[in-house]
This record gives structure tokens, sequence and C-alpha cells, in this order.
């Protein structure tokens, strides 16, 4: 039997189909299947959260003893659980800590979206455990891959800490950007309850920022290798201000390490001709089952059903990211066309007033509903005409990969992963696969609505597109290979070498 050619650790808050709060979930849920069926043995440490459903994932508690980690100048205990994968063999470890864990939410206060008064300890506590557990584990890494700013201590502390020990002996790591906006930015207290020398914080340290402590910096700063989840935010975030949020001058420094890998997307659960999720399944070659989704989509958000009415789908976070703000200001000139516009998320209570007010205006052409919900999720995909994202930034974006899938034409600003894999379609729709505009205003999206309405009226241009744009592959084949050819450079560098120079 051929051995594994790397063993690899993935570090992640969250992992379908475990937890989810955003795409970060869905990647995490599809890389190491396939990263491991080329070559790589594949091991996942993840929090084990309250809503974690035990039983149905039979998770088991590791018979550890004694395991413990320092936060804050006191002793917290570490509780390891385990788990398959489902469907696979790769072991998936569960840190648990009750006063950390055992609450509602994964990063935030469900009732209020604010982020846990504790959010800098737990953070300390995830990255101190895990490295932890590695050890009593006896598990030795080739590579450990970092996912963003939750575990941007890692890296720093097996360099400062554990530069001597034999379960990191030449350890390469990697650190994922998911999202360059979150960043993990505490004030100078923070180094002293990570128990970490407070001379590590002096002006323009890999830990100072504006005299605080920034944990995506360090992240970037004391990994091998930095990705990314797409070519352009790759160099959006290396060039512009725009997008690096405060980062870019750091990530320019380190331009020739930094990656951009296009996330891909599950084609075993994004298949609408096998999507459980669906009450009617179709394929390419036999649209039937969309046209009976559609109607269902209508039926579920409550909106007249007019076959001559593009029905316009969004599945998003609320939030000013993903352009709520030009859409709002655009609202009453979209509702002008002749559309159904419905919306599936949650997020700011600012967007959620102002729409609910918009619905209150516009009750027979747009329905919204403010939850998460997965099953509908997958409706909205099968069931409307054309996708929505207008987004001031997006790292990657896989809804509009899940679009294509499923034949709902993409409308896209043209942004990180969404500019890397939406191209216009021309006017008679034999190349392109979706609707795109450059500017982030309201203005510059009205007009591209106005495109794909008008586009819409060529029956046999639009059967035609969803047909060719559903054969479109967009699976993790080719980003898993690109994935491992990373780990194998993090992994024949050795940045032990550089402990000193980082903590001169």
């Amino acid at each position: 039997m051929k051995q594994p050619e790397l063993d690899v650790i993935i570090v992640s808050p969250e992992l379908v189909p475990f937890s989810k709060v955003g795409g970060l979930a869905d990647v995490i849920g599809a890389l190491p299947d396939k990263i491991a069926s080329k070559g790589c043995n594949t091991t996942i440490f993840t929090p084990l959260y309250k809503s974690i459903d035990r039983k149905k994932f039979n998770i088991k508690k590791e018979k550890l003893r004694n395991l413990n980690v320092s936060v804050a100048g006191e002793k917290r205990n570490v509780q390891i659980f385990s788990a398959k994968k489902p469907g696979t063999d790769i072991n998936v470890y569960f840190i648990y800590n009750q006063e950390y864990y055992d609450r509602d939410g994964i990063y935030t206060l469900p009732e209020t979206g604010e982020a846990f008064e504790d959010e800098e300890e737990r953070t300390i506590f995830f990255n101190r455990a895990v490295i932890a557990a590695i050890k009593k584990l006896d598990i030795y890494p080739d590579v450990i891959h970092c996912n963003d700013f939750h575990s941007g201590l890692i890296a720093p502390l097996i360099l400062l800490e554990e530069s001597g020990d034999k379960h990191f002996k030449g350890t390469g790591i990697v650190f994922s950007i998911h999202n360059l906006a979150y960043q993990g930015n505490y004030d100078a207290n923070f180094i002293i309850k990570a128990e970490l020398d407070p001379g590590l914080l002096y002006p323009m340290s890999p830990f100072e920022y504006y005299g605080g402590v920034n944990i995506m910096k360090t992240g970037i700063i004391y990994s091998d290798l930095i990705s990314t989840v797409s070519p352009t935010y790759a160099e959006e975030i290396t060039l512009s201000n725009q997008y690096g949020h405060g980062m870019e001058g750091i990530l320019r420094e380190r331009r020739k390490d930094v990656i951009g890998i296009l996330n891909g997307i599950d084609n075993d659960i994004w298949n609408p001709e096998t999507d459980n999720l669906l009450d009617y399944n179709y394929s390419a070659q036999k649209l039937d089952g969309r046209i009976k989704n559609r109607t269902a989509l209508l039926e579920e958000f409550n909106l007249p059903n007019n076959k001559k009415s593009p029905v316009i789908g969004i599945v998003s976070r609320l939030v000013d990211q993903k352009g709520f703000d030009i859409l709002a200001e655009a609202m009453d000139e979209i509702m002008k066309l002749d559309i159904k516009l419905v919306i599936l998320g949650t997020g700011q209570e600012k967007y959620h007033k102002q729409y609910n007010g918009i619905q209150k205006k516009y009750p027979s052409k747009l329905s919204l509903k403010y939850e998460y919900n997965n099953k509908l999720a997958h409706l909205i995909e099968a069931g409307s005409d054309f996708f929505l994202m207008p987004s001031r930034y997006e790292p990657c974006g896989l809804n509009q990969m899940y679009s294509l899938r499923y034949g709902s034409i993409p409308i896209v600003r043209a942004t990180g992963g969404l500019k890397d894999t939406i191209n216009n379609l021309s006017s008679n729709g034999g190349r392109g696969n979706g609707f795109v505009f450059e500017d982030y205003s309201a203005i510059a999206l009205i007009k591209v609505i106005k495109r794909a309405v008008a586009f819409f009226k060529n029956g046999k241009a639009i059967a035609t597109v969803r047909k060719r744009i559903m054969k479109e592959d967009h699976s993790w084949n080719k980003s898993a290979a690109e994935y491992v050819a990373m780990y194998k450079d993090a992994a024949s560098r050795n940045r032990m070498k550089l402990t000193k120079q980082l903590r001169a």
C-alpha cells in the first residue's frame, strides 16, 4: 500500500457538517477529502461547540489525562473528543472546554450578533490547546494549515516556544486568509493573557498593530506560506488599501509567499440531479424539475408566479461587505422592473430594518426570510433564474459556483473570486456565464440587472446558457492539486532558522 506523501493538519474554527457560519466551513468541509485522495494523511482540529450533535456524529471523548493550557495566568482544562468526518476515514479532533464552548453561538451572541466578551481568551485557548493536543496525541505533521485569525497564533507559538520539540521539527505552516476584514484586533494586554514575552510587543513588531495586537498580522508574518481563496483576491489584498484592511503593506513584503487558490465546490453535495434537499431533481439535459422548483420557491416566499417575470435570488449574510447598501439604494428602480426578488439570510440589524421597510413597500415583488436555512438555500439556487451577488469585496464566493451548477445565472460585481469565475454573457449567450458590473454603485447595479432582465426575454438563449453553465467544472480537483503543491513547498522550508530574526 502506498504511503501518504504528507501528514497534514488542518485547523479551522468551523467545519461542515459539524459547524457553519460562513464559506470557511464549506471549504474545510470539502478540501480534506480531496487532498486525502491525492496522498495527504489528513487530520482536522476544530472546537466542539454546544450546537454540535455528539450523538449524531458519534463523537467520543479521548482518554487523555492532565491536559491543560494556561490562559491569563490560569490553568484551563483541555478535553479532546474525536470522530470520523462523515463518509471518510479522516480523523476530526474536537477541542473542548466547558467555560469557552458550552454556550449558544460560535463567534457571537445569537441575540445581539456582538462578539463574545472573552473572544481573546477563547482565541488563545484554542491555539494553545491545538498545539498541546498535537503533542499529547503524538502527531508529527509535515504541514499545519491554519485558517483565518482564529488559528493565527499557532505559527508564532510553535516558532517561539516549540522550536525544540520533536513533534514540530521541520513542520511547515500555511496560513489561509478567507476574509481579511476579520483580523482579531485586541489591546496590548493580549500579550499578557497569551503569556508571551511582553518584549515582543514593540512598534512595528510582528505582534504590534496601532499599539495593540493583531492576530491576522502575526499569522501572516510567522507562517511559511500565505494562501487566500482566489487569485484576484490575492492581488487585491496586496495592491490596494481598499481590500487590504491595513495588511496590504505586510502582504506586499511577503508577496512571493502569497498564493491565490480558487476554492472549489463539493459536487457530491451541490448536485441538482441527486440533491436530497430538493423535492424535484433535474439535470442539464432534463430541466423539468427546475421549473417545479421555481414554482415551489415562489410559493415558499409567498410571491405570485409569473413565468415571464424572472426570479432573482440572494443567499447571503446581510452585511456591508455583501453590497446591501447599494442594493437598498437601487431598490426603487429595480422594483420598477418586471421581476421577483427573494432574499435569505441574517446580518446587521440596520439591514433587517431597512429591508423590512422595502418589503412592505413592494410586497408582491420582494420577499425576505431572516434565517439560516440550508434547504431553502438549495431551493433558491434550484428555482431562481438569476443569482445576485453585488459584493463590495468577495475573497472567493461559493454561491456563484453553486448557481452555475444549478443553472441560476449569476449577476456579480467584478471583485475577488467573482471576477475569477464569472464572465459577461455575449448578446446571443454564446460566450460567458453571467452578468458582471465593475463600479461599486447603485447606478452600475441597476444597469446590470436591467441587462439581465432584457436577456431573460430571449427564452431560447436563456435555455441554451442554462444548460451550458451547468456543465462547467468548478469542483475541487484542480484546486486540491494546487493545495498539495503548496503543502510540499511549505514542508520543504525550515522556518526554525528564522526564529531569532523574528524575535529580534
